[in-house]
């Protein structure tokens, strides 16, 4: 679970340069849409949507974009657009496996742009089912590590029914089952640990490890997807070293 670990950091250190390319009204929409579509429309009944909406009032979202979005992802909105969640499977550079979960309004369009991608890094898109059982679907319940004692908190993830924890310096990271997500989400919210994030996320399986110079390129292409408007979360088999979160954070 360190390559989904050090990969979430990553994207968290980059978050000021999402604001300054103008990206993060769009990608806070999409966790809107998101949370919304996934657990309903109440922030009271939805621990995530309740989260997500948190996060876009933090960064000064417009209240009717936050509203537009949450319609969106309940299968409304004035302006007529459904959008659709898809999962696309492929291989980058050295045969990583890579999943790329999309919210988009054109199928067509977002394969297009998706594949363009993984051509121009010598990788390929696969069929269905191809990659994906290399992966598992996982609940992921990120805490601040301000405060928190590690061993307190293995203690409550356990007792709140969390499957494993990875402790780190800047965030502590809850994995559960995707069906337990939300109940330990709220029993560990209930204790008073602080919620940074949470969500459902793809962990390998099995990692595997390249050189400096081969996770670069393969990390290039995580990157380039994940820039893409309709890109919701990007995933892969690769184990990420210090020495490459570092270069690329």
């Amino acid at each position: 679970m360190s390559g989904h670990s050090k990969w979430s950091t990553i994207k968290r250190k980059k978050s000021a340069l999402d604001a300054k390319r103008g990206k993060l009204f769009t990608r806070l929409g999409r966790e809107l849409t998101i949370a919304a579509r996934e657990g309903g429309g109440n922030p009271e009944a939805n621990t995530r949507l309740r989260l997500a909406i948190a996060r876009a009032k933090a960064a000064n979202m417009p209240k009717e974009n936050i509203e537009r979005a949450i319609a969106r992802g309940i299968g409304g909105g004035d302006d007529g657009v459904m959008m659709e969640e898809v999962t696309y499977e492929g291989y980058g550079p050295h045969g990583v496996a890579i999943l790329v979960d999309v919210l988009t309004d054109n199928r067509n369009r977002t394969l297009s742009a998706i594949r363009t991608l993984f051509n121009r890094a010598n990788g390929s898109l696969a069929e269905a089912n191809a990659v994906a059982w290399q992966f598992e679907r996982k609940g992921y319940i990120e805490i601040s590590a301000e405060g928190v004692d590690p061993d307190e908190l293995l203690l409550a993830a356990a007792d709140a029914g969390a499957d494993d924890v990875v402790t780190g310096e800047e965030t502590h990271i809850v994995y559960t089952s995707r069906e337990a997500l939300s109940a330990v989400e709220s029993k560990l919210s209930e204790a008073g640990y602080k919620i940074t994030d949470s969500g459902l996320s793809w962990l390998a399986k099995n990692e595997i490890e390249l050189g400096a110079e081969e996770s670069m390129q393969v990390a290039s292409l995580l990157e380039k997807l994940e820039e893409l408007e309709e890109v919701q979360s990007v995933a892969s088999n690769l184990s990420i070293s210090d020495e490459v979160a570092a270069a690329m954070a």
